[in-house]
């Protein structure tokens, strides 16, 4: 089973696009890519709304989830959210593969 997260970070005056920046030159991505159960974690643009990101965040199981929303790093992903004033909208999609 695989758990997709398509997070949506809108802002205003390409916040959005600082956001992702600061998220990349401060390692986060590279960190949260490397913890365990991560299967995807990649930023894209929209072409028609240069005011949000979209991340499609994808996970091994509901474990591996739950053992990263503990993590530090989700305090300065927050924070950082919270510096570039932006609005998340979040859908989830569960893979279940067959036996």
């Amino acid at each position: 089973m695989s758990i997709t997260v398509n997070i949506y970070y809108s802002g205003k005056n390409g916040n959005a696009r600082k956001f992702v920046e600061e998220m990349v030159s401060s390692g986060l991505v590279e960190k949260i890519r490397n913890e365990e159960g991560n299967e995807r974690y990649e930023y894209f643009f929209p072409l028609d709304d240069e005011e949000t990101v979209l991340l499609i965040d994808r996970w091994r199981d509901e474990e591996a989830i739950d053992f990263h929303h503990k993590t530090d790093m989700m305090k300065e992903i927050a924070a950082l959210r919270e510096k570039y004033k932006l609005r998340m909208r979040v859908e989830r999609y569960v893979d279940k593969k067959e036996v």
